[in-house]
């Protein structure tokens, strides 16, 4: 079985994007899929958040063709990591130097795609040459997407991105579904802004919305993944519903 690539991705920072990857890819794991966590964040939070060594061999070396093996084994089975570090900045500014630039990280993960089943990808909140590279080299995207007005404002642009990427750099991409986050339930401008967008793009939104809760902000600074940390609370639980809802929605393009 090829692996499907997933990628998390919103220009936006601070949308929960990176707290998704990695709880939905240890999820996955936990379901005792083979999984590849790859931080394409040069914040390297992700590696964080499963305890991963930002000063190993990395993303950064991987992408520029450094001799060695970026895979890490982290403590969680069934999960591995390629990490991140501030040097994968620079990559942005070095892909303009390389021959079919938009393609690298395709060809990088090539060899990987029959080693696991998901890939799992956390983008940097941009739209630069790594974003474009995660968008040329997955299957899927899962846009993470906070319930507040400048959110809204940008996801129509995200939107032109991913039909400019399927019009031309990789036919094969499919949007997965927006994933609302960070929702306040007694909020009425996140009742409201969580009513436009189900209005503007149905299908589209995963039925699964993952709440404020302290427990998703505690389990990063302990290098743990929300279900490692608080199985029971209410912020794992509502990731567990998610991650089910993302795999069903996997096999259902597959029947398409």
């Amino acid at each position: 079985m090829t692996a499907k690539v997933i990628m998390f991705g919103n220009q936006k920072g601070g949308v929960g994007k990176t707290t998704t990857a990695v709880n939905m890819a240890t999820i996955i794991a936990a379901s005792q899929f083979k999984t590849l966590l790859i931080d394409f964040d040069p914040q390297g939070n992700s590696t964080s958040g499963v305890n991963g060594d930002k000063k190993q061999f990395g993303t950064y070396e991987w992408m520029a063709g450094g001799k060695g093996n970026p895979i890490q084994k982290t403590y969680i089975p069934h999960l591995n990591l390629i990490s991140a570090n501030m040097d994968l900045a620079a990559a942005d500014i070095e892909l303009l130097q390389m021959a079919n630039r938009e393609f690298v990280l395709q060809s990088r993960i090539a060899s990987l795609k029959e080693e696991y089943d998901y890939i799992i990808i956390d983008c940097p909140p941009s739209l630069g040459l790594l974003t474009v590279n995660a968008l040329t080299a997955s299957s899927h995207i899962i846009i993470p997407m906070q319930c507040e007005y400048y959110a809204l404002e940008g996801i129509s642009h995200i939107m032109q991105i991913i039909q400019r990427v399927q019009g031309g750099l990789n036919p094969q991409l499919q949007l997965l579904g927006i994933l609302l986050t960070m929702y306040d339930k007694r909020s009425t401008l996140n009742q409201q802004i969580a009513h436009d967008i189900r209005f503007h793009f149905q299908q589209k939104v995963f039925s699964s919305v993952i709440p404020r809760n302290v427990k998703i902000a505690e389990a990063p600074s302990h290098g743990k993944p929300i279900i490692l940390y608080d199985v029971k609370s209410t912020g794992a639980v509502s990731y567990m519903d998610a991650t089910k809802e993302l795999l069903q929605r996997i096999n259902i393009s597959e029947a398409a």
